[in-house]
């Protein structure tokens, strides 16, 4: 599972990785049936800056390590829900599942994502990124089609990934996944 934190994460203090999601999980205990791979973006960038960083080090994990290629998984928070969107959008036969927490991205993209199954996540009461962000992509994912549904935490702020990485649902959910599509070439 490839894990793109969010904005407040940036920078070269890799402990901050460690605030939220999966990596803050991991350092109180948890155990994750998967390897869990959290890069940090450098200060002042965006994932969707980084995307061929990003497909260059998942091509690295896959090949230092034994990783079951249609079991690859994406999720981020915030800005890393945006680079969940994008990197998805740049390389859509490399993932099984997808779970965006209150992200956004570019409609058309889901045109290249209708066979990745996508559950995504926002807060209702979202002052940073609104929730339509979330669901005019689910949206557009459904009418082409695709296997996407959203979850809405209707009294939630900015703040939707800690109820979400808490849930052991989704890691059941993403573990029930395998890619269908093969990359070219």
């Amino acid at each position: 599972m490839l894990f793109l934190h969010g904005a407040g994460e940036r920078g070269d203090d890799l402990n901050a990785i460690k605030r939220h999601g999966p990596p803050k999980l991991i350092e109180g205990g948890k155990q994750f049936p998967f390897i869990v791979v959290s890069p940090q973006c450098p200060k002042d960038h965006w994932w969707n800056n980084e995307l061929v960083t990003l497909t260059a080090l998942l091509d690295e994990v896959v090949a230092k390590h034994k990783v079951d290629q249609d079991r690859v998984y994406l999720t981020g928070l915030s800005m890393g829900g945006f680079g969940t969107w994008a990197l998805a959008g740049s390389t859509p036969n490399r993932f099984a599942a997808l779970i965006p927490i209150c992200g956004g991205g570019e409609p058309l993209l889901t045109r290249a994502l209708k066979h990745v199954p996508v559950w995504a996540f926002h807060g209702g009461k979202d002052p940073i990124v609104p929730v339509k962000r979330s669901q005019d992509l689910i949206e557009a994912l459904q009418r082409n089609h695709g296997d996407a549904k959203i979850t809405i935490y209707p009294e939630a702020g900015h703040d939707s990934w800690t109820a979400t990485y808490d849930n052991p649902e989704i890691y059941e959910w993403l573990l029930s996944h395998k890619r269908t599509a093969k990359p070219e070439g």
